[in-house]
């Protein structure tokens, strides 16, 4: 028991402050690499190396048809749009900036899991749907933000992403998965990496080898992989089946805080003060849509 709980407080650990850092060392490798061949080459590699690991650790590769279909689903909602797009839309908008809309998760989570399993809206949910759309709406408003050409493409994407990805939540919550979350992860990444890797070719992407890329996208890449790939989303799907999607999406509360000030450290992105407003008055209604009484 005692290590059940020490590993979900590990797990939130890792979806917190490593997905946290994902924003940054996208952004950092989607200048110099094309978004479909980075996301693809990122998610090959990691769930080459989950596979190994499972066998290493042994644990069962076979799956059932409908385990198999479940885990190409939930890659589709999280790695293939939820995330693929999303860095093809970090080409134009700050990473902070992205992150900070990519907040807004669990205020999608809340109306889909409405829609779903129509339970009435709770007075905190409604008071936190409030303040999120206050606070997106002074987010995207702001000219200096907005104006770079390209950039409300991005911000229209970005929510797609976003309502891909808390679909995924909904969905990985109720679907029958492997039992070995080493499994599901490994899959779910090889189904994204072949997906990914034929809209790359689609779209007529350049492909480069790793050796000739710069030295900040290469350890960007290395860290995406071990530890936004393997041990982020692995912590991601293991709480997705031991607590609810809503506590799970509260990593919206740190990620964006996380993104924002390595953005404005690392790569000396704009923090009006009307960002540093709307991220407050969102993360303030994520927070009374998390802190809801659980029916």
């Amino acid at each position: 028991m005692k290590n059940s709980k020490a590993l979900i407080i590990l797990s939130f650990i890792a979806i917190y402050f490593i997905w946290g850092s994902t924003y940054l060392l996208n952004k950092i490798a989607v200048t110099e690499l094309p978004p479909f061949f980075l996301a693809s080459i990122r998610f090959s590699v990691a769930g080459l190396l989950m596979v190994v690991i499972a066998i290493a650790l042994k644990h069962k590769l076979n799956v059932s048809k409908k385990q198999l279909m479940n885990s190409a689903i939930a890659s589709f909602f999280f790695l293939v749009y939820g995330n693929g797009v999303f860095v093809w839309a970090l080409k134009f908008v700050d990473s902070g900036f992205g992150a900070l809309i990519a907040s807004t998760q669990p205020l999608f989570v809340l109306f889909l899991l409405r829609l779903i399993d129509r339970k009435p809206l709770q007075k905190k949910s409604l008071i936190g749907v409030a303040f999120g759309m206050i606070g997106m709406y002074l987010l995207v408003s702001q000219q200096e933000l907005t104006t770079s050409e390209g950039s409300m493409l991005g911000i229209f994407m970005i929510l797609t992403c976003v309502l891909s990805w808390s679909y995924g939540s909904v969905f990985v919550s109720k679907a029958d998965l492997p039992k070995s979350f080493l499994v599901t992860t490994g899959y779910q990444m090889l189904v994204a990496g072949l997906v990914l890797l034929i809209a790359s070719l689609s779209f007529n992407e350049e492909w480069s080898s790793p050796l000739i890329w710069s030295s900040d996208v290469q350890i960007s890449m290395f860290l995406l992989i071990t530890f936004g790939g393997i041990v982020a989303f692995t912590s991601f799907n293991y709480l997705l089946k031991v607590v609810s999607p809503e506590k799970v999406s509260t990593s919206a509360y740190v990620n964006p805080v996380i993104a924002l000030f390595m953005g404005w450290y690392f790569l000396e992105e704009t923090l009006t003060l009307q960002s540093i407003v709307a991220s407050v008055i969102l993360l303030t209604g994520v927070y009374f849509i998390t802190s809801r009484k659980r029916e």
